[in-house]
């Protein structure tokens, strides 16, 4: 695989994920999954691919630019199902205020807004470089004031990193060696539990015994334990089963879904899948540009 198809991978892999998730968000558990359930994409989605095209404009990580892509796209309503924290931040910024003092603050900041959305900077910064944490921090700041957010954030860097350069090839271990990269907190504490105690669970059990709201600790890790299955079980089971574990589907199955295409690349999407993924073209599109801006 080149760079950019997994890039492209990761970016469409995302959106699937989303898209197939939104129809059952914060449904509770046992979910049955229908075949003909409109699609639509989140924020998690739109933000991403702002995120991208602002990385492509500015020409580097830059979070003003970032910010203001937000604060553009907010004030054309052009963004669905905002939560509270980023809904907060980008009213703030479009009424002008500055990138790093808008938005939520401590507690109920501890959500997974920036970690559906800082996949991009995985092709571009490396999480071992002070600098780069720096600049990771200040991207998820734009929205959500937490360190939780903040690790959360992070450990979705590291593990799209970890498979963009084949470190990991899709089986077991990604979520040790990602807890391995994070600062102490309470994202690597439950990454270290889940992998030590319940490596083999299904999906239904990690969710019921840790949680699967849009809490950073509950659904990074979650998906990060979905993405280890893919040699497994595949794809599209990696993010069924995320699914029907219930909760904030869009968003776990978005992070589980970056993470697997950015390791198997555009060939483990489902072909049925993307022929049903709204907007197609203007993804592939805003992720053409951005792989082509790695790879220069």
């Amino acid at each position: 695989m080149s760079p950019s198809d997994r890039i492209i991978g990761c970016i469409l892999g995302g959106a699937l994920g989303d898209a197939i998730g939104g129809p059952y968000e914060n449904s509770p558990p046992p979910i049955s999954l229908k075949p003909d359930a409109a699609l639509r994409l989140s924020d998690d989605t739109q933000l991403t691919l702002l995120t991208c095209e602002a990385l492509v404009d500015a020409g580097r990580p830059d979070p003003q630019c970032i910010a203001t892509a937000f604060a553009a796209s907010f004030q054309q309503r052009r963004l669905n199902g905002l939560g509270a924290s980023t809904f907060k931040a980008l009213e703030e910024l479009a009424a002008g205020g500055h990138w790093a003092l808008v938005g939520s603050k401590g507690e109920l900041a501890a959500g997974n807004g920036p970690a559906t959305r800082v996949a991009p900077l995985a092709f571009l910064l490396d999480p071992s470089n002070s600098t780069d944490r720096q600049t990771i921090r200040d991207v998820c700041r734009i929205t959500h004031h937490n360190d939780e957010a903040y690790c959360g954030a992070l450990a979705v860097v590291v593990a799209v990193q970890l498979a963009f350069r084949g470190r990991w090839t899709g089986g077991g271990g990604l979520v040790r060696e990602v807890s391995l990269r994070l600062p102490d907190g309470a994202v690597r504490d439950r990454l270290d539990a889940m992998s030590a105690n319940f490596a083999d669970a299904p999906l239904a059990e990690i969710g019921r015994r840790f949680g699967t709201s849009g809490h950073v600790v509950e659904s990074v890790p979650l998906a990060l334990m979905a993405a280890e299955r893919l040699d497994a079980i595949g794809f599209r089971a990696v993010i069924e089963e995320i699914i029907m574990a219930g909760g904030d589907t869009d968003s776990t199955a978005s992070i589980a879904g970056q993470i697997c295409g950015t390791c198997g690349g555009q060939r483990v999407l489902p072909p049925g899948w993307l022929d049903r993924l709204p907007d197609v073209p203007d993804i592939r599109r805003t992720a053409d540009r951005f792989a082509k801006y790695v790879e220069a």
